[in-house]
């Protein structure tokens, strides 16, 4: 007989073991951040986690590996905090949340350079972000498009709004305030600029409280 997972006691190795990966994974988001995929080497990802690059390559074969692992860890924060365990926003809503993770965002310099420096490099088809870079565009657009739609069917947005342009410029505006947010952090406040997108956005398109 053995104990469900929720019950049963882990081992110290186990613990140990998702305690070093945690510890490589905010490692490497921080290098790479700074010196993107290709500037980062194993070794100096192993020596900020405190583990023998022979240790690193235990728990991650390969720096495509790490890569997987750290992008994985940034969807889960942004998934978890955009959605939690509800059905992503729609409507309006979407475009609130938005507003949210950008602010959010805005305390994390660190994923936010991650983001930058990888979705660059990640245009050349054979670096080992590519897809999931194009995965990420389109899964954004996906979900905005539905937010826009169902918006539309609720009478939130106006009938003629345009869903491709209002989409594509969304996604426009969040990656052009992320990239002059970290070259001029003390002037460009992204939450400030975005939520002022969003009201620009309202005042053209939404139809609560026109009457």
């Amino acid at each position: 007989m053995s104990f469900p997972p929720r019950y049963r006691a882990r081992s110290r190795v186990d613990v140990s073991g998702e305690e070093s990966r945690a510890k490589a994974v905010a490692a490497a988001i921080e290098l790479f951040a700074l010196a993107g995929f290709k500037g980062t080497s194993v070794a100096a990802v192993a020596a900020k986690t405190g583990l023998s690059q022979s240790g690193l390559l235990h728990h991650f074969p390969s720096k495509a590996a790490l890569l997987a692992a750290v992008l994985e860890e940034r969807d889960r924060q942004d998934g978890d905090f955009l959605t939690g365990t509800t059905a992503p926003p729609l409507g309006w809503a979407a475009f609130d949340a938005l507003t949210a993770l950008v602010a959010r965002n805005s305390t994390r310099p660190h994923l936010v350079g991650l983001f930058v420096r990888l979705a660059a490099e990640a245009v050349e088809p054979a670096h080992p972000a590519h897809a999931w870079v194009q995965e990420h565009y389109a899964s954004v657009r996906t979900w905005l498009t539905e937010a826009v739609e169902a918006g539309k069917e609720r009478g939130e947005f106006a009938p003629d709004a345009p869903v491709g342009t209002i989409v594509r410029t969304t996604i426009a505006v969040i990656d052009g305030l992320q990239q002059q947010w970290l070259l001029q952090p003390d002037e460009v406040s992204m939450a400030a600029e975005f939520e002022a997108f969003t009201g620009i956005l309202r005042a053209r398109w939404s139809t609560v409280g026109s009457g």
